[in-house]
């Protein structure tokens, strides 16, 4: 067993509790900031609403993509600390550090280069395009920020950080809850900039996030000298994060990849829809918290113990994640079933908007139990090195269920086919993930192939 790895030790409930309740207060910070955003900007309008309802599956895209390069440096680091090769750690945190930045770069021209084309694809209307142009060109730029701060969250990550990782996302959200009504709406006699004021905040905050997250490597078990890459496998560490971080990325950018399309076939059922569809996503991001928490600290857990040859820990970390995805996922599905209508009110006053944002409620709900296992498992599968599973599951999910079943079914149902799709690749993913990991793990990293 490795001294060097501290979740290697001690009760695998404890190191759960002990790491995800940190992340839970980062998750719900971060997630607390589309909230506040979708505030603001229904402030300006239904077309700023509907707007930011076809930003939202791109920004959350593109979001997976860096949350893959994070779950890759997790991975690589948290092995090698539980095999006790410190300096091999040490050299992959830096490389990925800088792995991360030069995704950020060659993302954030693609994006810049290709938002017509993209939004014309989600049938974006001709009036909504200046509006998602406004928030989007200045959020492609930024996104070489939003990749960094990602990539040394993923450094803390995979040490076991958990509580310094939560700063470092308390740290953005706040700089936004100050920013976004000075920004979008204008405040303290400032004037607003509208929509586009929403991103500008969030560069802002992603720059506050990496100063100090660079502040709190310090005081860490891995530090951060970038001259360490000169001793570095330049492919060999490209090889390791890639092979996480590459079916990472695609695996988490699937399911709003999926979203963009069912926002496509829901625009044909009017944009009150399509804004209710988006500003109750928004909610029930923020109500998916502590499973999304939970999927971000498994990692850890399960990669420092795989690593040690710990296969018993990592089965049992899984095994009460497992359970409280169930517990947690029905308790929220209740809570949010019976106040669809009071939360409507607080994001806008149009009937017709709040009618589709309660009906979405209403159906997708049952299914955040199954969307925890899905992801938690898909947690567990990239910290051991199957990422290609993950990948795998995730895309039967979205693809062979969710997508499928609103088209067909949307001519009948009408919006209702758009939100019994997710819930039925809720449940169908969940079971997946479920059956994948637990024979995943029960392998062991003796007999990996």
């Amino acid at each position: 067993m490795s001294e060097t790895a501290k979740l290697t030790r001690g009760s695998i409930r404890g190191h759960l509790v002990g790491q995800t309740l940190p992340m839970i207060f980062g998750v719900a910070a971060i997630m607390s900031v589309g909230l506040i955003d979708a505030y603001f900007i229904g402030r300006l309008g239904a077309q700023e609403l509907a707007a930011v309802s076809f930003i939202f599956p791109i920004t959350i895209a593109l979001s997976s993509l860096g949350v893959g390069v994070m779950v890759g440096i997790n991975s690589v680091i948290s092995r090698a600390l539980g095999e006790g090769d410190v300096a091999r750690a040490e050299r992959r945190a830096n490389f990925g550090a800088i792995f991360a930045l030069a995704t950020g770069v060659i993302l954030g021209l693609a994006l810049y280069l290709l938002l017509d084309p993209l939004f014309g694809l989600m049938q974006a209307s001709d009036a909504l395009l200046p509006l998602i142009r406004e928030y989007m060109r200045p959020y492609a730029l930024g996104l070489p920020v939003m990749l960094l701060q990602m990539g040394l969250n993923g450094v803390l990550r995979g040490q076991g950080e958990a509580r310094k990782t939560s700063y470092v996302s308390l740290t953005f959200s706040i700089a936004n809850w100050i920013l976004d009504p000075i920004l979008i709406t204008g405040a303290f006699g400032i004037g607003g900039f509208g929509i586009a004021g929403a991103a500008y905040a969030t560069i802002a905050g992603f720059f506050l996030a990496i100063l100090v997250a660079l502040w709190l490597i310090r005081g860490a078990q891995l530090q951060i000298h970038p001259a360490t890459i000169r001793d570095c496998d330049v492919a060999a560490s490209s090889k390791a994060i890639l092979s996480v971080a590459g079916p990472a990325a695609f695996s988490n950018a699937i399911n709003p990849i999926g979203l963009s399309v069912l926002t496509a076939l829901l625009a044909s059922q009017g944009e009150a829809a399509v804004a209710g569809f988006g500003a109750a996503g928004r909610l029930q991001s923020f109500a998916v918290v502590p499973l999304l928490a939970l999927s971000g600290s498994i990692g850890a857990i399960v990669g420092q113990n795989w690593g040690a040859r710990r296969a018993d820990r990592a089965r049992r970390a899984m095994w009460w994640s497992a359970l409280f995805c169930l517990g947690y996922g029905m308790a929220i599905a209740l809570v949010l079933f019976f106040t669809g209508d009071w939360f409507a009110d607080f994001f806008t006053d149009d009937p017709a908007v709040i009618d589709e944002f309660s009906r979405y409620l209403a159906i997708s709900v049952w299914g955040y139990a199954g969307f925890g296992l899905l992801i938690v498992a898909n947690g567990a599968l990239n910290a051991v090195d199957r990422a290609g599973y993950a990948l795998t599951q995730s895309a039967v999910r979205v693809f062979l269920v969710m997508l499928p079943f609103g088209w067909l079914l949307r001519a009948h149902w009408g919006s209702s086919a758009i939100y019994a799709a997710e819930l039925c690749a809720n449940l169908a993913g969940g079971a997946l993930a479920a059956y994948v990991v637990w024979r995943v793990l029960r392998s062991g990293p003796e007999k990996r192939p």
